[in-house]
């Protein structure tokens, strides 16, 4: 008869799982992830020009986004393209999996405005209806 009891004994105490660490732990982790998420996303570094009401991009949904920052790299998205030449194509397969053919345009302030123009002439080479052109409000 002990036997059994002693074998019922450590049935109950196997049963009994402490999770108090696991949650403590998880949490901690959860905020680790939370904190870090942000720091994830590499942008681009690009200082706009100022203007007077600016166009709001947030309510376009995932605007395609052509970059030129201050060095005169040219981005498509989050993707380096070597040059104005070789946007077109580039433009030609991301535009052919969207329906949206608008593509907008933000370029540093301190790029030359002869760069500009060709990063704007070899979008719509690439078969671009609507071009928009990206600047910020003025700070006051």
């Amino acid at each position: 008869m002990e036997v059994g009891q002693n074998s019922n004994r450590r049935r109950t105490m196997l049963a009994q799982i402490n999770v108090t660490p696991f949650v403590d732990v998880m949490l901690v982790l959860l905020i680790i992830f939370m904190i870090t998420a942000p720091m994830m996303e590499k942008g681009v570094d690009v200082d706009l020009p100022e203007v007077e009401n600016a166009p709001n991009l947030s309510a376009v949904k995932e605007p395609l986004i052509i970059t030129v920052n201050r060095k005169g790299q040219i981005m498509v998205g989050s993707s380096q393209v070597d040059s104005a030449a070789k946007l077109i194509p580039v433009l030609q397969q991301v535009l052919s999996e969207r329906e949206d053919k608008t593509v907008y345009l933000e370029a540093d302030k301190t790029v030359p405005y002869g760069q500009v123009v060709q990063v704007m002439a070899a979008v719509k080479r690439a078969g671009v209806v609507k071009l928009g052109m990206v600047a910020q409000e003025p700070e006051k």
